[in-house]
This record gives C-alpha cells, structure tokens and sequence, in this order.
C-alpha cells in the first residue's frame, strides 16, 4: 500500500534521489515542488476545504509523462493522488507530503462529426468538450458544472440533463485509453480488455490513470428548451410533487430534471428583489425540438406562482454553465453526500422539504434528481455502475465559507442522510459520497457481493499493491 509521506528536500539529497532523478531524465511537463513559481496555483483543487501540499506534483505534458510519473510513483512508495480537472468533492485530487499526478494540461479534444466520436484527454472539463462537440450541434451526456472534470464525473456515473435520453456519461464511452500501475498503457474497451472496460465504468479511478476517453455523440441543439423556474420554499413541497407527478408520462427528452431548494445570490439575470430569498427550483433540459419543449414543459412552469421564471430556448453551452457561479472555484468549503431513493412519495417529499429549510448555510442546497428514462433502461451488471433500480437521487450540497462551521455543516448533512435512509437501500451517487473514508465505504456498500468481488479481481490484477488509493478505494482482492 503506498502511505509514504516525505519532504521534498528527499528528492534532491535522500535516497529517492535516483528515482527522481530517473523521472527528470523523461519528464517533457513540468515537476514542481514547494516554492516553484506555479506550484501553488496547480496544487489547488475546488474544494476550498482542502489545503494540500504535494512534495511533488509532476504537470503531466502527455501519456509519456504520465507514465514516467506512475513508475516513479510505484517505484518509490509515495502515497500518490490523480488530479484530472480537480473539481472531486473529497479533496482526493491531492495529498499532503506525496505525489501528485496532475492531467490538467491534457486538456485536448477531437470531435469527428461522421463518426459522432469524441476523443478527450483526461485533464479536460466539460466546457473543453462541449465547446467543440457543439461546433457540430452534437453532446454527450455530462455534468452541471464546465469546470467539472470529464475524468472524475465519468469514472463514477456522469450524471447530467441529457441523462433521460442517453443515459450517464459512463454509459457512452466507447474506449479509454489507461496507463496502470505497472506503467503500462492500455486501451479497453469492448473488444479489448473488456473486463478492464467494464471495471473502469463505474469504479472510479481505482485502476489507473486514464489519460484519453471515447465517447459516442448524440445530435443535441445548438438550442435547446431549458426549464428553470423558480418558486418560494414556502411551495416547495407542492412544486415537487407537481414535478414527480409530471415525470410519470414524461418522455425521455426530459427524464433528466431536478428539483433545488436554495437561495438565491446576487444574480444579475434575476430581479434584485429575489436576492437573497430561499427557493426551489425546477430545471431541466429538453434535448429534443426546442418549440415542442417549450410547449410541453409550460406546466412545470405554473405549479405555483413563479418568484422567476429563466425558462425557455437557449443555446446549450450556455445551459452547461448556468450554475458556474454557485460552486465557484476555492472560494467554498465543501461537503457533498448523496443517496438514492426507491420512490419519492409524499412522506419522503415531506421530509426533504421541511429538512432542506433548515440548512445551516444558506449557500448550501439540496436537490432531488430524476434517473428514469434510459439510466434505468441498461441492465445494472452491463457496468460496474449497478444501481440501475433506483428511481431517484437526493443529493446534500454543503456550501460554507468558515472553517469554524465544519462540524456543523457536515453533522447536519450526515443526520439528514441517516433520517432519509429509510427511503433507501443504502446505495449512493459515489461523485457525492462525502469524505474519502466515506466514499471507500459507500463504494463497498453499493455492489452486491458478486460485483464487488469482480471490481476486487479486476483491482488486484491491476493495481494488487493499491497505488491508486485515494479515491472511491476498492482494496485488491478484498474478502
């Protein structure tokens, strides 16, 4: 198990001196350590909460570098963090007095518009991508947030607006590229390493450093109807209700909603008056003709008087960063705990209303995610993802800005989950599992004993020494 933590000074003059200098020799991207000019602007991550220091952070330039870094990694027992587009919840995308892999300059995307295929490299944000995907009016489904990392949110799940029609962002990779902790670049896909392929699609990043994705494109806008409309708190168990009610016979170009209780910044596209008032809200996106969208989504748009309405037609590069500015890069701490619902009824819709007004930090939210449509429709041991029988996914966002209020914030977030486990089997969204000790627990907790003991297989015979710890850790060959 890599746990060695060390000072960078151990580089230049300790006994990992050679293995360093072995590094430098192929190294083409940068290696920084502390007091390096950019050290400090690389070492940080989204989540204001973690203030991490690296003895050394090798700014990977390309696979070649990424597998100098990796066999360096392995060779000298450093506990080591894989950084994509940083934005992990959990703070895994870096480590105190260890290595960290750094992709953020790997940020290139190709789009071949016959093909409907996408190459990206694993440093990229969903902005990357959607920006040249929708230069020929095609998407993929992928995050809420450009600045996401394609990376992190794919490994896990991906869930997104288009999920109702073409499932998670897992669900339309075609192949990766992976570099594993021998220091070997593989390629997996379904015809090719395809147990590693089936591993990788829900697993997380516990096999490797993926350095390049595949994804299968799907014709989407350049327009496209955006519902988002805001209604007080005081409503909010009706508009939500109103909301499940009409996902009964919605049909899969909206079976990718949400509801959000929060409260509403200083946004300049909203009246000054609702500043500052809590609200829920209900967004999504129609991902088929924009006109027919506008039309069939005008009663979601009138389940109580609306406080605003920012619904109708609009480009969609514009819809993926339309919440940009309520998770700002470093400025919150954070605390993300999800858990998926077997069915929303009213006692469960009751409960996460009343609860969801008593966050301790207005700039928290709590929302309630619809996975029906095509999420449910691929069957649950297709991927390592499983979980396809859940119907829903309350999602605990935890936003503060003192550290003082940590316990609080969290506590709070941790009793809410536990009052709505009843509604539950347990299972969670693993992009939101909370912190690192929680995430390899709920990782555990979400596969029954035949897939966890395949992703344990799949661990052991790629990673058997656990070098790729940090993150939603499946040990190799568990019991």
């Amino acid at each position: 198990m890599n746990t060695a933590r060390i000072d960078s000074q151990d580089l230049i003059d300790g006994a990992m001196a050679p293995l360093f200098e072995t590094l430098q020799a192929s190294f083409r991207g940068q290696l920084l350590q502390p007091g390096d000019a950019d050290y400090d602007t690389v070492r940080q991550i989204w989540n204001g909460m973690y203030d991490k220091r690296p003895a050394l952070i090798a700014h990977c330039a390309g696979t070649a570098d990424v597998i100098a870094a990796v066999n360096f990694a392995r060779d000298s027992g450093m506990v080591t963090a894989v950084r994509g587009g940083g934005h992990n919840s959990a703070g895994t995308g870096s480590c105190d007095g260890g290595l960290m892999i750094d992709l953020s300059a790997m940020r290139a995307v190709h789009v071949d518009p016959l093909a409907r295929r996408a190459r990206v490299q694993g440093g990229a944000t969903w902005g990357d991508f959607d920006r040249e995907a929708q230069v020929y009016g095609l998407a993929t489904p992928g995050g809420l947030i450009s600045d996401t990392g394609v990376g992190g949110l794919t490994l896990a799940g991906g869930m997104g607006w288009l999920r109702g029609k073409h499932g998670l962002s897992l669900d339309n990779l075609a192949s990766v590229e992976i570099v594993t902790a021998d220091g070997v670049p593989r390629t997996a896909s379904e015809h090719e390493n395809p147990e590693l392929f089936w591993g990788v699609r829900g697993g997380g990043g516990n096999f490797g450093v993926v350095t390049s994705f595949e994804f299968q494109l799907h014709p989407v806008g350049p327009t496209v109807m955006l519902i988002m409309t805001l209604y007080r708190a005081s409503d909010a168990a009706r508009v939500m209700r109103g909301w499940r009610d009409f996902l009964q016979t919605a049909p899969d170009a909206f079976r990718g909603s949400m509801v959000e209780i929060s409260t509403v910044g200083e946004d300049p596209d909203l009246p000054e008056s609702t500043w500052g008032q809590p609200v829920i809200a209900v967004g999504g996106v129609w991902a088929d003709d924009a006109a027919e969208g506008e039309r069939r989504l005008q009663p979601l748009r009138t389940l109580a008087a609306p406080l605003a309405d920012m619904s109708g037609p609009m480009p969609y590069c514009e819809i993926q960063q339309i919440f940009d500015a309520q998770a700002p890069r470093g400025v919150y701490r954070a605390y993300y705990k999800s858990l998926l619902l077997n069915e929303l009824d009213d006692s469960a819709i009751d409960s996460i209303t009343a609860r969801a007004q008593e966050r301790p930090s207005p700039t928290s939210l709590c929302s309630v995610w619809d996975l029906g449509g095509a999420v449910k429709r691929i069957p649950a041991d297709a991927t390592a993802f499983g979980a396809r029988d859940m119907n829903w996914m309350l999602s605990i966002d935890m936003l503060w800005e003192n550290a003082a209020d940590d316990e609080r914030n969290i506590n709070w977030a941790r009793d809410f989950w536990d009052e709505m486990n009843q509604h539950s089997s347990g299972r969670a969204y693993l992009n939101f599992a909370g912190l690192a000790d929680e995430a390899a627990t709920q990782a555990r907790a979400n596969h029954d004993a035949t897939h966890y003991q395949r992703l344990a297989a799949l661990k052991a015979a790629y990673d058997p020494g656990n070098l790729f710890q940090l993150n939603q850790n499946i040990k190799p060959g568990s019991d």
